[in-house]
């Protein structure tokens, strides 16, 4: 998949960096959104796609905002992630799209007319048709949406509302995947998804608090405003390479002193007990933290991606009176957390 910068796009030749020419997009079929979490529904629109680009010989494209715009109007309160941009990428290469288009989203883009946009997609981005929402809107004014596109000159083909198969037949979306994460239903946010939930990030240097009582852990960069899930969890953990994919034995081979870790429920993953929030015990409020403790290794773990797939939720953030409280109580999360490994099988 190739990833383009919107203002890559549209910048005249003369603003470029030197070297750099200006890219002109094969003719394409553009689906248009936020697209986090990529989940279930996002994935019918990403096939409808794929099917119209097949049948018309046009490449397939998406275009994604960053920020998204409510991190943009309000960050404080905007809704947590499920994906960040580097996830979104894969997931969307995954699912079988040829371009994707960032559009950072600023005061000059929410300023753009609905004329000026469909101008943009048409004349600079090459889009001959869109798959969009039923209730997709555009512009500055809000004025823009299917019809107008349609009156532009544009095919453009609305997929309904993605339901699930309960017997309320719900609306598949990012807002309830987010809401069954925060609850620690993995099970029913990864139906959702329609795969398992996972973060994926480089292991940079902590305060090593963890260390200090004899529970080291890798912190993992959430590339966030902060995360769709919080507290305690069981992980399996594997190494990604620059492409993204697994490395095999990507985490045993760098052990020592034979502290090769605990086997992971996947192919080449390790076993690890995660911590997901602020940690309320140490006073970092707003300090978004991701940290893995991997129960019998010992490596540097420093500089490799990681990607973490979320097995079991134990529970919520706690609030320890001291350090030596909250050894305890990490000790016995390990503990808690092994037991239940123990009882899986292997996939």
């Amino acid at each position: 998949m190739n990833t383009y910068f919107l203002e890559q796009l549209i910048a005249s030749p003369s603003t470029l960096p030197a070297n750099t020419s200006p890219v002109d997009l094969a003719p394409c079929v553009l689906t248009i959104g936020n697209f986090d979490g990529v989940h279930l529904g996002h994935q019918a629109m990403l096939a409808q796609v794929r099917d119209i680009a097949d049948a018309q010989n046009l490449n397939s494209a998406v275009m994604i905002f960053e920020p998204q715009p409510r991190e943009f109007f309000s960050p404080a309160t905007a809704p947590a992630r499920l994906t960040n941009l580097a996830e979104k990428q894969a997931l969307l290469a995954e699912y079988g799209i040829e371009t994707l288009i960032v559009a950072g989203f600023d005061s000059d883009f929410r300023s753009l007319s609905a004329q000026a946009f469909a101008d943009l997609l048409a004349l600079r981005l090459n889009v001959k048709s869109l798959v969009l929402g039923d209730d997709f809107k555009f512009g500055h004014d809000r004025t823009g949406d299917s019809q107008f596109l349609r009156d532009y000159g544009l095919h453009v083909t609305n997929l309904h509302t993605v339901t699930d198969e309960s017997d309320a037949a719900e609306r598949i979306s990012s807002t309830r995947v987010r809401d069954l994460l925060l609850a620690g239903d993995l099970d029913a946010a990864n139906t959702l998804l329609g795969r398992d939930y996972t973060i994926t990030g480089l292991v940079i240097g902590g305060d090593k608090i963890g260390r200090t009582m004899d529970f080291p852990t890798a912190n993992i960069d959430l590339e966030r405003l902060k995360p769709a899930l919080h507290g305690i969890f069981a992980v399996d953990v594997v190494s990604l390479d620059d492409d993204g994919k697994v490395i095999p034995n990507g985490l045993t081979a760098l052990a020592v002193d034979g502290k090769t870790g605990v086997a992971g429920l996947r192919p080449y993953s390790l076993f690890g007990t995660a911590s997901i929030g602020t940690r309320p015990s140490v006073d970092k409020e707003r300090d978004w933290r991701l940290e893995v403790h991997f129960p019998a290794l010992q490596a540097d773990l420093y500089g490799l991606t990681l990607q973490v797939r979320f097995l079991h939720y134990l529970h919520g953030e706690r609030h320890y009176d001291g350090l030596e409280a909250l050894k305890i109580g990490i000790h016995n999360d390990v503990k808690e957390l092994l037991d239940w490994r123990s009882k899986q099988k292997i996939s």
